[in-house]
């Protein structure tokens, strides 16, 4: 199917009242965007009624026009950015380039000129958002972008409007696809490696997937949350960040048997008026909704003091998930413009409020130990743990190792400080061989309380 095809007059196909058009740039032709001039022609006509406009592409910005694409059908193509930004029949600037520059400069240029804008760019929003924001508000024109976290999963209008009426206390979830991957398939008995190796030859995750591992890419995502949710400005710099790559099978054994799921957790919260957002592994009782989320699939809850606990989860990625979300934003920009409302989508979340230090956030942790297997170190773990005021809810000693014993803890809920005063006392003791990764314990604290 061609893009824009033509009946047997040369007329388009599916003029939509009076024959109108919005026409749109595409800044980027790549995966995303060549998804959206799919999912555009393909459904020309029913987005054209529910917009109340036809909608066209009138040109993309590509790197190279000879480059084979994956779409049946030719978009006009420019290698000059000028060309569509100073275009005047240009209305919405539609960017699925991804990073920082030029996305930035396009993107301030158009809105410079007037024209709304559509963003799948979370790496953008979460370290500029404010300024893009400012920027818009001065131009009186909008920035959507459902796209930017979640794929197509709807979370951020419903997160700025639907539920506007909460006073939001907690957003949390697993918002990285590729890491849910890898912990899935590590929840099956295979190493790190072996894991990240099969996401990549399924194409779930990147030849350098550091963004994905590290924890960043779910940092940029969270940020953005945490910032219509709390009305803060929040960057990505902002959140305290620990990844899955220090993560061994025999970590998801021990808590799949003390009835818990790992998943790579991104958690942002108000306490006392402060935001506490972070990206780290963390165990989840199996009843627990996001237990349930295996492979590439995304969900997040999102906890208002009205509506209670709700769940958003779908494909958090891909080209026509994606698609599928910066499509609803043009329709949405479409609307208004055809009421003549401009403005409508503007920013809340300049409020400078402070951030928790993550020494100060209370959490129960998970903890193996490998130490030396001899009367008294039992003791001596636990009394390191009492000095520095941490209690445990439990201590098991699991199998040999060829060092010694090792010691699977979780606490009951405790500051940071002093849980990391207690590893800090376990390191200094000649008995001690490893301790590995730290994880929270997220979830139902009756869970932890009464799983005895």
């Amino acid at each position: 199917m061609c893009l824009y095809c033509k009946d047997k007059d040369g007329g388009l196909v599916g003029d939509y009242k009076n024959g109108k058009y919005l026409k749109i740039g595409l800044l980027g032709l790549g995966t995303v965007g060549s998804g959206v001039a799919q999912l555009l022609a393909a459904n020309e006509d029913h987005i054209a009624q529910r917009a109340g406009v036809n909608i066209k592409v009138k040109q993309a910005l590509v790197r190279d026009i000879n480059r084979v694409r994956p779409m049946d059908c030719v978009v006009p193509l420019t290698t000059r950015a000028e060309d569509i930004l100073d275009d005047p029949e240009t209305q919405v600037i539609v960017e699925v380039m991804g990073g920082q520059e030029p996305a930035f400069t396009y993107i301030m240029e158009a809105l410079k000129r007037g024209k709304h804008v559509v963003t799948a760019n979370k790496d953008l929003l979460a370290n500029y958002g404010k300024e893009l924001f400012a920027a818009a508000k001065e131009a009186g024109v909008d920035i959507y972008f459902e796209a930017s976290v979640g794929g197509g999963i709807p979370i951020i209008r419903p997160l700025k409007d639907s539920l506007a009426g909460n006073r939001i206390e907690k957003v949390y979830g697993i918002v990285n696809g590729t890491t849910n991957y890898i912990l899935s398939q590590m929840d099956q008995g295979i190493t790190y490696e072996a894991a990240l190796q099969q996401a990549k030859e399924n194409g779930f995750a990147e030849a350098d997937p550091s963004a994905d591992v590290l924890g960043l890419d779910a940092a940029r995502k969270i940020a953005i949350l945490a910032s219509i949710a709390f009305g803060a400005r929040v960057r990505a710099a902002d959140v305290t960040c620990v990844g899955i790559k220090d993560l061994e099978p025999l970590d998801l054994a021990y808590a799949r048997e003390l009835g818990y799921k790992v998943k790579l957790l991104a958690l942002a919260q108000e306490i006392d008026g402060a935001v506490d957002v972070r990206v780290r592994p963390a165990l989840l009782p199996h009843h627990h909704p996001l237990a349930a989320v295996d492979g590439v699939l995304n969900a997040i809850m999102v906890q208002g003091d009205a509506v209670g606990e709700v769940m958003f989860s779908g494909q958090g990625a891909g080209r026509m998930p994606t698609a599928s979300a910066v499509v609803g934003d043009i329709i949405e920009v479409a609307h208004n413009i055809s009421s003549g409302v401009k403005g409508r989508n503007g920013c809340t979340c300049f409020a400078a409020k402070p951030f928790c230090p993550p020494h100060k956030v209370r959490s129960s942790y998970f903890v193996r130990l490998e130490v030396q297997d001899k009367p008294g170190v039992m003791a001596k773990v636990a009394k390191a743990f009492g000095d520095a005021g941490v209690s445990l809810w439990s201590v098991i000693q699991k199998r040999q190792t060829e060092r010694g014993a090792e010691i699977v803890i979780i606490t009951h809920p405790t500051q940071g400080q002093n849980f990391d005063q207690a590893l800090s006392a376990l390191q200094s003791f000649p008995e001690t061989f490893a301790i590995h990764q730290p994880m929270i314990v997220e979830g139902d604290e009756a869970y932890v309380a009464g799983h005895h």
